[in-house]
């Protein structure tokens, strides 16, 4: 499969300055792709587009991941309805290091070359921006953008020059790649588009040279038609200080059937053939969730890697009855007792279900209890001969409800 079937198959076509999107298919080309720190972590909205990245690299084509030192000190304004708040120079540079650590697992054993674009624009005068770049840029451009008609609009919460002036920033950063490694394409998400123009502009203006940009489509949730990747927290996040990797990976085992096959060809290296066979072997048993699992391994494998990837499988099994919370190894039991209610056993036990969330009141407690609701470390058990073992014991109450008890 050439790169570009891939990336149609694989729902990766946009918007494209190339006339001929076959023009991909030639190994050699130098490209870029960016993320701005104005975060402490990607998204898998960036994760997407990431993912695009891998098979631009797979087919040969040399890449230079850019971390936006710079311009995360201004904040990119489209899509915002209202000015940013700028992030300090301490929040910048601390972002930096993750989003850097981000691009190093998504692309582990890749070739690729990290730059930080602050590393240029630190020693640029204003006066020579200017003169170098702003005078090279038509405002009528500039004004013609939507979130700017927008935020300039009745209503509308106005625009800083700062933020007016980001894309002259990112345009510049593509200007430099080309000067300095050759680069002639970016990458980048759908939202990105009007800023990419602008460096395609800039290089066509000041150093007569052609270059152009490919961008992917958002992902939408077809259930809903709503931009994918938030969850009823908020956004998933890469960093597992944010999203952990059990929430993580349980994000993606909840993902509705009608969408998890797109999800596979973006969110996941699986070959066509592969997705074909499980998506066949998923409709002829959706009560398995075949599709599921396999993608939220998938993913979870290239953000956290294969070990974390095990042990949240491994940890999901026992909540669902699949295997026993004693079977667990240190690691996997910790996985749980991150996410799940940590309590000490009371001398009450109606008392202690009551203080692991798992009853409103010991009245609800002992009815659950009589009507067999509960079990004990995959047990079930009744009033008659409830009993939490010494250590620590995972109880559930129906399908979903779970709370780890210590015994001392």
């Amino acid at each position: 499969m050439t790169l570009s079937q891939e990336l149609s198959w694989r729902g990766f076509v946009n918007q494209t300055t190339l006339t001929d999107i076959g023009a991909v298919d030639t190994p050699g080309m130098t490209f870029y792709f960016g993320v701005d720190p104005s975060a402490p972590s990607m998204t898998i909205g960036n994760l997407a587009t990431a993912m695009m990245v891998r098979h631009f690299i797979d087919h040969g084509h040399s890449a230079i991941l850019l971390v936006g030192g710079a311009t995360g000190m201004i904040g990119d304004p489209d899509g915002k309805a209202e000015e940013r708040d700028l992030k300090s120079i301490d929040e910048v540079e601390k972002n930096k290091l993750i989003i850097k650590s981000q691009y190093e697992k998504i692309f582990n054993g890749k070739d690729f070359t990290l730059v930080d674009n602050y590393d240029w624009f630190k020693d640029i005068g204003y006066l020579s921006f200017l003169r170098e770049v702003g005078k090279h840029v038509p405002i009528r451009q500039m004004l013609g953008r939507d979130f700017v008609q927008a935020r300039l609009s009745e209503g509308g919460a106005g625009i800083s020059y700062a933020e007016f002036s980001y894309a002259l920033i990112q345009g510049y950063d593509f200007l430099h790649l080309f000067r300095e490694h050759g680069v002639t394409l970016q990458l980048c998400g759908s939202d990105q588009w009007g800023n990419s123009i602008a460096g395609v502009e800039l290089i066509r203006r000041i150093a007569g040279g052609e270059a152009h940009v490919w961008s992917a489509p958002l992902v939408i949730n077809k259930a809903t038609g709503k931009k994918f990747g938030k969850s009823e927290d908020g956004a998933v996040w890469l960093d597992e200080s944010m999203t952990s990797p059990f929430a993580f990976y349980q994000f993606w085992l909840n993902v509705d059937d009608e969408g998890v096959e797109d999800y596979l060809k973006i969110y996941t290296l699986l070959t066509k053939p592969e997705i074909e066979e499980l998506m066949n072997n998923f409709a002829a048993n959706k009560s398995d969730r075949l599709a599921q699992t396999t993608l939220a391994y998938e993913v979870t494998k290239i953000v956290h890697g294969r070990e974390a990837a095990d042990s949240v499988v491994r940890a999901s099994r026992v909540l669902f009855g699949d295997a026993l919370f004693t079977d667990l190894s240190d690691d996997e039991r910790a996985v749980l007792e991150r996410e799940l209610p940590l309590v000490a056993y009371e001398t009450d036990p109606l008392q202690t279900l009551v203080t692991a969330q798992l009853a409103a009141s010991k009245k609800e407690a002992r009815t659950f209890l009589e009507a067999g609701a509960f079990s004990v470390n995959g047990q079930r058990c009744s009033l008659a001969n409830f009993d939490i073992p010494h250590g620590k014991s995972l109880v559930k109450r129906g399908k979903n409800s779970f709370a780890i008890i210590e015994k001392k």
